[in-house]
């Protein structure tokens, strides 16, 4: 947590930073001319991957952002927090600057006269804060490119629609939660109208925005979606996810309904977040071999050994939450064993496409994954392989559950934190402060849900115990 600095070091700590780019200042300003943006989100993404920050009026930005003197900041507890809000008062909850990148910004057309202008946390000595989650992956992407590679990446997410605003969810206690389907509609192609107003909605807005979607179907629990982008570079991918998720709650709340990105909504319902990646070295693919379409090369199954070594120390990169392993169940689809192998959903890390477009997709993480800090845990996991050439156990041909000699992914928050604090190869690949801070954060949000309790607990005991 940043300590409260003087105005004096601010406004020095802002004279050394970088100017921003401006590739889209005119942009901006050509916005707010022509009455098309009144309104600018200063957004950050934070520790739980979510887009936070400041409204702000064009009209009194755009002066300051084109003579320099706008210096903004938020409160540092923005990257320590947990879901609630909450985080440690040994800091003082002081601030930290924000560089804006105006070559990123971007009209959000899912809120009316709307504009984003993306930001970065900078620490003191005007460097990217090291723990903020873009930094955690950058700095995976950066060793990696040390070695002549670099990731493309899509994310496939699922998510649940409930219908009911998220506040009328709220006022109930989340206890009368209403799904827009009621049964299994996996693959359905006849929607209620309700969902596919939505779905089309959504689409429109994101394709407005530059994020064209590549496909969307429901999904075999009630009210769940599976929404699937473009393949693309790493950031952009997960940034695009970001905003994805702003604008499909904000969507569903313009149709008097709710979406959540919990890895487990409801019991026996499970949400993932799989990330679609694929090495590269150059303009060329190294996962893949001229001997035939789905055989990964050396450098491929290095990479699968990487992911498969660090997955069990990782775990709160990938499921950072209590509710994150209420997913990870035998028969479900959510992986529970280190394992691969080739077009097989019930892997961890299955094999999948043809050619130069084989590639590794990653089943572990949940959708309440943050993108960036789950995609750092791949990109380590690959490095990690690449570097000491590691090579994979055999492929599995079967039911990945029944892996019985694989090593098991953990099973609570607790055991993720332990591992992760534990593991010299986690201190190694992470660095201790970024490994530190994860399980910090972890810790907290154990501690915050070991007394609560829940309508399960009710349920078991009120009239039994």
């Amino acid at each position: 947590m940043a300590r409260k600095r003087s105005k004096q070091a601010r406004t020095a700590q802002a004279n050394a930073l970088p100017t921003p780019t401006s590739g889209t200042r005119d942009a901006l300003e050509g916005w707010a001319a022509d009455g098309a943006v009144d309104t600018v989100l200063l957004g950050v993404v934070d520790g739980q991957g979510r887009l936070k920050g400041k409204e702000l009026d064009a009209e009194f930005l755009l002066p300051r952002l084109c003579d320099g003197s706008f210096t903004p900041e938020v409160c540092g507890y923005l990257f320590d927090t947990d879901l609630g809000m909450s985080a440690s008062w040994g800091g003082g909850f002081g601030d930290v600057l924000l560089l804006p990148d105006r070559s990123r910004a971007t009209r959000l057309p899912w809120l009316p006269a709307t504009a984003l202008l993306p930001a970065e946390p900078i620490a003191p000595g005007a460097v990217p804060l090291p723990t903020g989650p873009v930094a955690i992956l950058q700095a995976q992407l950066l060793q990696l490119a040390g070695l002549g590679y670099r990731l493309k990446v899509g994310i496939e997410t699922e998510f649940t629609v409930f219908e009911g605003t998220a506040e009328e969810a709220a006022d109930d206690a989340f206890r009368q939660l209403v799904p827009v389907t009621r049964d299994n509609r996996d693959y359905a192609l006849d929607q209620p109208s309700q969902l596919t107003a939505y779905t089309r909605h959504l689409r429109r807005v994101l394709r407005e925005a530059g994020m064209p979607v590549e496909a969307v179907k429901t999904e075999s629990s009630p009210g769940q979606v599976e929404v699937t982008f473009p393949y693309g570079e790493a950031e952009a991918a997960c940034w695009q996810h970001v905003l994805f998720k702003h604008a499909a709650r904000a969507v569903a709340d313009q149709h008097r309904m709710s979406a959540t990105f919990m890895a487990a909504p409801a019991t026996g319902v499970g949400s993932g977040m799989h990330l679609h990646v694929s090495l590269w070295r150059g303009a060329e693919p190294a996962m893949c071999t001229e001997r035939g379409e789905a055989e990964l090369s050396a450098e491929g199954l290095a990479a699968v050994a990487g992911v498969l070594e660090v997955l069990s120390v990782t775990g709160p990169m990938w499921a950072p939450h209590v509710n994150s392993y209420r997913r990870l169940r035998p028969r479900s689809f959510a992986p529970t064993r280190s394992v691969w192998g080739r077009d097989n959903r019930t892997c961890a890390v299955r094999v999948v496409g043809h050619g130069r477009g084989l590639h590794l997709e990653v089943r572990v993480p949940g959708a309440d994954a943050n993108p960036y800090v789950a995609l750092a845990a791949v990109a380590a996991g690959i490095r990690h392989g690449l570097e000491r050439e590691l090579k994979p156990p055999q492929a599995c041909e079967g039911d990945g559950y029944e892996a019985w000699d694989a090593p098991t992914l953990p099973t609570s928050l607790t055991e993720a934190v332990a591992a992760m604090e534990s593991s010299p190869l986690a201190l190694e690949l992470l660095g201790g402060e970024v490994a530190g801070h994860l399980v910090v954060a972890g810790r907290r949000e154990v501690l915050a849900l070991a007394h609560t309790v829940t309508d399960a607990e009710l349920a078991w005991g009120f009239a039994q115990a």
